[in-house]
């Protein structure tokens, strides 16, 4: 089996390729930025770098997608490229030309230049449902255009919703290393209210998940939830930082204002992954939080 990724050097991407890797009688191609040619890989690649097929590309350049893709002959593609999950102010030309048509780019390429591609997964974000951003916005509008490639060429094409992933590896721009570094260096951390709940799920069961959907007999158009189907408050999971690393400092709650039209609430339907593709988390927010804390602690020294 050839598999071909994008978004490889990202926090899911750099988990979840190793695996693949490791699965029997399988050749992994990953699609990087051209922007990347020249950079050293993340660790967990870098070593694993002989067993990669490597391919510096710019998905916005049709000729050259079409014609890797010609080249490679996929059969399974799982893309999760895309730009700005943790930008509010991501330009909108910019969430365009990355999360929508380079996306279409590649599925073009896929199903019209090559024959042997018979399942794409497609990461999703449930900030598509309120789509308050540009890059929620430019994703629900490339999940539009693969339902309809489903509906009328009956392309096969699964949603991966991803859920709030945290762990080891994720940029420092984000909450939990970003609460975790304030913990450690024993300073205060400002925040919203943190009233929002989410479905936190630890990055090994996020790419365990996606591993699984690859085997999974999934009927075209479906989107399976990767996530715990357990809800915690963004207040509760900075303060059980604070409280498994200790310290002077503390949570700061309510010291920024909330981002309006925020959604309250973002829940995994565990229940209907686990009938899908037979699959469920394992690691529970205490047991992933520990791990990512000791991470975090080890590379802040």
């Amino acid at each position: 089996m050839h598999i071909l990724l994008t978004g490889g050097t990202g926090f899911i991407g750099r988990t979840l390729a190793p695996l693949l890797i490791a699965q029997p009688d399988t050749a992994v191609t990953l699609l990087l930025r051209d922007d990347y040619k020249g950079q050293p890989l993340p660790p967990l690649l870098e070593n694993l770098r002989p067993k990669i097929d490597l391919v510096y590309i710019d998905l916005s350049d049709y000729l050259r997608t079409a014609r890797t893709v010609y080249e490679r002959q996929p059969d399974q593609v799982i893309h999760l490229a895309a730009v700005g999950v943790s930008d509010p102010f991501l330009p909108v030309k910019t969430a365009l030309a990355f999360n929508l048509h380079a996306t279409l780019n590649l599925l073009h390429a896929c199903f019209e230049k090559s024959s042997t591609t018979h399942k794409f997964i497609i990461g999703r974000t449930p900030g598509e449902h309120s789509a308050m951003n540009p890059y929620a916005t430019s994703k629900a509008a490339a999940w539009q255009f693969c339902r309809m490639y489903v509906r009328t060429q009956q392309w096969p094409i699964i949603g991966a919703m991803i859920y709030q992933a945290y762990g080891p590896g994720q940029p420092e721009n984000n909450l939990v290393p970003a609460a975790i570094k304030a913990a450690h260096t024993q300073v205060d951390f400002p925040m919203t209210a943190g009233t929002q709940e989410r479905d936190w799920v630890y990055i090994s069961d996020v790419a365990a998940g996606i591993l699984t959907m690859l085997h999974a007999d999934l009927m075209p158009g479906t989107t399976v939830d990767i996530g715990t189907g357990q809800l915690n408050s963004v207040a509760n999971v900075v303060c059980n930082i604070y409280e498994i690393i200790g310290g002077n400092g503390r949570p700061q709650i309510g010291a920024i204002q909330s981002r309006p039209g925020e959604m309250s609430q973002q829940l995994a339907d565990a229940a209907r992954t686990k009938e899908l593709i037979d699959w469920q988390a394992t690691t529970s927010l205490d047991q992933g939080l520990n791990k990512t804390c000791q991470h975090y602690q080890a590379t802040f020294r």
